[in-house]
């Protein structure tokens, strides 16, 4: 179960992270209130993750979700061009988390 929550709280890290760009300085409600609630979200499931899983690796896990999750997000929405480069080192990204899960178990 734990490593479900962590998975989860990592794509909501992706979700703040998305939000985070779009705020303008703090200065449109929406992405702020979206921030907030995906933020404590995240952080709360990470916490929970933490419980069963090593730090190390529950947080390079977390991150390694997130960041790929927000580059497709990025790619898939048109806000950063796609490259051939960027999914090889994405597709490292993931090949580590699945290496840690496996490591873990």
């Amino acid at each position: 179960m734990a490593w479900i929550v962590l998975v989860l709280s990592g794509l909501f890290e992706a979700v703040w992270a998305t939000a985070l760009d779009r705020m303008d300085g703090l200065s449109r409600p929406e992405p702020v209130i979206t921030f907030l609630v995906a933020m404590t979200i995240s952080m709360v499931g990470l916490g929970w993750g933490m419980r069963e899983i090593p730090v190390g690796t529950a947080y390079a896990v977390w991150v390694g979700i997130g960041a790929t999750a927000t580059l497709a997000w990025s790619i898939a929405s048109g806000a950063e061009p796609f490259s051939v480069v960027k999914m090889l080192l994405v597709l490292g990204i993931v090949g580590c988390v699945i290496g840690l899960k496996l490591v873990s178990a």
